[in-house]
């Protein structure tokens, strides 16, 4: 028997990850908050249901340091998927209420625009999502499949969808029309 001929199971699949992604994991294992980054991890954005601004690959750091009093003030920081874009807002907003609710009253938001985001940053868990929501996640060559059917047979309407960072798409097999979420 030849190695082409043993079909891979499970066992032998080995998971590679985006290397900005792989850093971003590597980071936030080194950091010293975790039970801040945990609490973060139910902030979800707000255009995407169930998509946590960790998995989105928006939230980029949470920083502890003392203000003069001795006194706790936690930072957060997130880089929006476009400089432009309207949610982030509301996910400051989110991302300060979850911490608040956990007993942490001093937190602020920071927003940053470099190094910019990248739809590289987004985690494996995100494009599993993104297809659950039935939005095509991004592709590094774009062959964008149907994330209802799964077709490769797709054709583009618009390269803007709902949102900036998003272009509509068609399946040519099961005519459904939906979102692909633009490989930036």
């Amino acid at each position: 028997m030849t190695s082409a001929s043993i079909k891979p199971n499970a066992e032998h699949i080995i998971p590679t990850l985006h290397p900005a992604f792989a850093k971003r994991r590597c980071f936030r294992a080194d950091s010293v908050c975790g039970e801040l980054w945990d609490i973060l991890d139910q902030v979800c954005d707000p255009e995407l249901p169930g998509l946590t601004l960790w998995d989105l690959g928006v939230l980029q750091d949470v920083q502890v340091s003392n203000d003069a009093s001795n006194n706790q003030q936690i930072t957060v920081v997130i880089t929006p998927t476009y400089s432009g874009c309207p949610a982030v807002d509301a996910m400051s907003e989110d991302a300060i209420k979850a911490l608040n609710n956990a007993g942490f009253n001093q937190v602020k938001v920071a927003v940053i625009l470099a190094p910019a985001w990248s739809t590289d940053m987004i985690s494996p868990n995100g494009k599993k999502q993104l297809r659950a929501l039935s939005i095509a996640p991004p592709n590094e060559h774009d062959n964008v499949d149907c994330p209802v059917c799964g077709s490769g047979e797709t054709e583009v309407l618009s390269q803007f969808g709902s949102t900036a960072c998003k272009a509509m798409y068609r399946c040519l097999s099961c005519s459904e029309v939906f979102d692909y979420f633009k490989n930036l």
